[in-house]
């Protein structure tokens, strides 16, 4: 006998259980909405009206219980109002990264207000092109610079930004300097944060996130997080804003390091699940 949809959700959900996927359920009706090539409200209400099961959907069940990425999987990773591409060699952008663009946003709006008509922001390896991207749909008026150097990744870049109005620097943000890009109001970061010696659980995220983007460069993570720092401070206009997110461990270690550069109103801003997640800071002079 032929096994419906609602069947087939079933069993996935069971399969994802077992393999310890941390969310089983959305993750089985999701697999068949892309089996389906619907969306999520679409594929439950078919559940409901008895339609068969999909080909091909337990084949995706089988790669996700392997703990592939559900990104990796579809395709794509919902952030803010978009739906990026994604896949092997480049970062999946995580909801609590959403954060550094609402903190973007709320500054580039403190700017305008001072008088500057298009402030000039710029994402400091940008990976999928996420925060770059999801600013330039947000803030139409803002200019947006986004800055990556990885091959792999570079690949999925190009293809998020792709008739946007960001413009993409091919570069290491460590050598980035006021002749190559210019000078910005905001300054905004994802780096590598997670210390060398700390190998990530998920095997989500170990064995599929590169590890370019992960790991930190030294025992504290903070290497490339200082970088980040250095390089904000030759190019951000005075009075200009830092944004970064890092680790809940390293909210001091942030703090003093930032302090060591010279920055000042240095604030850390929890997420929605109340942990630390990202800091800002201001470079001193007139600004918005």
């Amino acid at each position: 006998m032929a096994t419906t949809l609602a069947q087939a959700i079933a069993w996935g959900r069971s399969r994802l259980l077992r393999a310890g996927v941390a969310s089983p359920d959305v993750d089985a009706v999701l697999l068949a909405a892309h089996t389906l090539g619907l969306g999520r409200g679409d594929t439950e209400a078919r559940a409901i009206l008895g339609a068969p099961e999909p080909h091909g959907y337990r084949d995706l069940v089988e790669r996700r219980a392997r703990r592939e990425p559900l990104q990796h999987i579809t395709g794509t990773a919902p952030f803010r109002k978009l739906e990026l591409a994604v896949g092997p060699g480049v970062f999946v952008p995580r909801p609590e990264t959403e954060l550094l663009v609402q903190l973007t946003l709320d500054l580039v709006r403190v700017w305008r207000g001072a008088g500057e008509t298009h402030p000039g922001v710029i994402d400091l390896g940008t990976g999928s092109g996420a925060i770059a991207l999801a600013v330039a749909s947000e803030d139409p008026a803002s200019r947006v610079t986004a800055v990556e150097r990885e091959p792999a990744a570079l690949e999925w870049t190009r293809r998020n930004l792709a008739g946007s109005r960001v413009r993409l620097l091919e570069s290491d943000y460590r050598d980035v300097t006021v002749e190559s890009a210019g000078r910005f109001c905001v300054v905004v970061t994802n780096p590598p944060y997670v210390p060398d010696g700390e190998i990530p659980e998920d095997p989500e995220v170990r064995d599929y996130d590169p590890p370019t983007a992960l790991y930190g460069g030294d025992e504290t993570g903070m290497t490339f997080p200082c970088a980040a720092m250095d390089t904000a401070v030759r190019i951000l206009r005075p009075g200009g804003s830092f944004v970064m997110e890092h680790a809940e461990s390293q909210v001091a270690a942030v703090a003093r390091a930032l302090e060591d550069r010279g920055f000042r109103d240095i604030r850390t801003h929890h997420d929605l699940t109340d942990r630390p997640r990202a800091t800002t800071a201001t470079l001193p002079g007139s600004g918005g």
